[in-house]
């Protein structure tokens, strides 16, 4: 079955490690695979896809990898004390940054198209397995709090579904038809972007994904941490962030996971702020959930507006905590109402709704 992360799942599977976020995650939606159609799959250029379909993935392509290798730098590792261990490792992701910076042109280009299909009512979709899965599943849960988006607006799938998040699933990465299948039942479309991840780059479940969101007019990318992969062949935009092998041979939750994690963040902030979701750095679509929360927006609406941090708050109030709508208010002299309008005016962006004279 295929589960794609929607709003209650954080709420009725991961209450203590989700708890302040998960009201904004979608409800779960399940699709049996005997009921999806059958799919001739991503043809074109795309012969990575029908290889995979038909088993061309072998042991022996796998341990070529970089991210598969057994580093001798690193051989004996379980012979060094706790702080030499902790140096090596700490050096060892120092190197993941540098191994993303050379990837950004690539990066930019790829953002500046999802924000295109965005500002059109299109939606993003992470598609995922294991650990580069469980990426996926962090960065859109973060989105909702954040940017005040709807919890379908930026979306996770993982291979194997709520279960894969804390455990693994059984052959569920290998799953073709299930990859397919979950674009599907997200109704993926030409305004869509589908970026499948995975440190390998040859997980059946999400070149499948990709190959089928890309049959559907959708924008894909794929990232992977090694080159030449079969999911940068599937996708119209690779991203290949060679971070070379791992401190534990194989064990990408290391440094390819920390490399997808900085990534997605960068895929995820700046197509946000190029859709008006900031005024300059500030978080201005936060949503306002604790008292925390509340000081931060007390003190951006001061600190835009040069109010006192009583007014700041009575604003707050007054907007039912929508910070822009409070920043609106105190600036203009305008109650909740007319602020709401003059934003929608604006098409949300907080300083073109401040710039017009009304």
């Amino acid at each position: 079955m295929i589960l794609s992360f929607k709003k209650n799942f954080f709420r009725n599977f991961l209450p203590t490690i989700c708890a302040s976020i998960s009201k904004n995650i979608a409800h779960v939606v399940q699709t049996a695979k005997s009921g999806c159609p059958k799919r001739g799959g991503f043809h074109g250029t795309l012969a990575s896809v029908s290889d995979i379909r038909n088993g061309a993935l072998d042991d022996q392509s796998l341990g070529q990898l970089p991210t598969e290798q057994a580093d001798p730098r690193f051989a004996n590792i379980d012979r060094l004390s706790t702080a030499q261990l902790a140096h090596v490792m700490n050096e060892a992701d120092a190197t993941v940054p540098a191994a993303v910076a050379a990837i950004v042109p690539q990066l930019a280009e790829a953002i500046d198209r999802i924000v295109e299909r965005m500002s059109k009512g299109g939606r993003l979709h992470y598609v995922g397995a294991g650990t580069a899965g469980r990426m996926a599943v962090i960065d859109a849960a973060e989105c909702p709090p954040t940017f005040s988006t709807s919890p379908s607006l930026v979306n996770a799938i993982m291979a194997g579904g709520d279960g894969a998040l804390v455990g693994a699933v059984e052959g569920a990465e290998d799953d073709f038809a299930a990859g397919e299948a979950a674009i599907e039942a997200e109704s993926v479309g030409p305004n869509d972007t589908v970026i499948g991840i995975a440190a390998s780059g040859r997980t059946p479940f999400v070149i499948a994904a990709v190959g089928e969101a890309r049959r559907r007019g959708a924008l894909t990318i794929g990232i992977s941490c090694n080159q030449d992969t079969k999911l940068s062949a599937a996708a119209e935009h690779p991203l290949e962030v060679s971070v070379g092998p791992e401190v534990v041979a194989g064990s990408t939750r290391l440094k390819s996971a920390t490399a997808q994690k900085l990534i997605l963040n960068m895929i995820s902030t700046i197509t946000m702020v190029k859709l008006g979701r900031t005024h300059g750095n500030y978080m201005v679509d936060m949503q306002v959930l604790n008292s925390k929360l509340e000081t931060r927006a007390v003190r951006m609406i001061t600190e835009i507006t040069s109010a006192t941090a009583q007014s700041a708050h009575l604003a707050l109030q007054g907007a039912e905590n929508r910070i822009k709508t409070a920043i609106v208010m105190v600036e203009h002299g305008v109650d909740a109402v007319t602020a709401d309008k003059r934003l929608d005016a604006a098409g949300g962006r907080l300083s073109k709704a401040l710039a017009a004279n009304n």
